[in-house]
């Protein structure tokens, strides 16, 4: 018999001036990766940034291709470019900042693709990762764990067992 299933997604809206010291980094680094991102076609750029366990920050930025679909998002471009130059470092946060090529920053979320993406990070890491994301009026959105965003995530988990 079919019955109802009610998600939770517990988020927190906060204010800038509320993000702890690292928080503020990672997000402002996000929002400055956006001077770097290649969106000659969308005019739409939009940063990542990711807090090592080094306490450093790695920066992804969404890069376009005439050939549609050939590009990558910012979130990607941060997950893969760390796995491929620092397989070694963990990740404790992430964020991600847009804005049109000449006008303020916007309230924006991850596509699906990335969602995905992220999910499988922090299923490898094994280890939840805090997402900020901009909201309406300057408001940022605090994630306990990326898995938020893709409740019903596909990971290597679902995968059958090699016999």
């Amino acid at each position: 018999m079919a019955h109802p299933l009610h998600l939770t997604i517990n988020v927190e809206v906060l204010s800038e001036a509320e993000l702890t010291p690292a928080e503020a980094a990672t997000w402002q680094a996000a929002r400055a990766a956006t001077d770097h991102a290649y969106a000659p076609y969308s005019h739409f750029h939009v940063g990542a940034s990711l807090l090592l366990d080094d306490g450093t920050i790695f920066r992804g930025t969404n890069q376009e291709n005439a050939a549609f679909p050939s590009g990558l998002c910012a979130e990607r471009t941060a997950l893969f470019g760390l796995a491929a130059s620092q397989p070694e470092r963990r990740i404790l946060g992430m964020a991600v900042a847009a804005r049109p090529a000449s006008g303020d920053f916007v309230a924006v979320t991850s596509c699906g693709a990335c969602r995905q993406v992220m999910a499988e990070y922090e299923h490898r890491q094994q280890q939840a990762i805090p997402l900020l994301l901009p909201g309406p009026d300057g408001s940022i959105y605090r994630f306990r764990s990326l898995s938020d965003l893709l409740p019903f995530g596909f990971t290597a988990d679902d995968l059958p067992q090699k016999g």
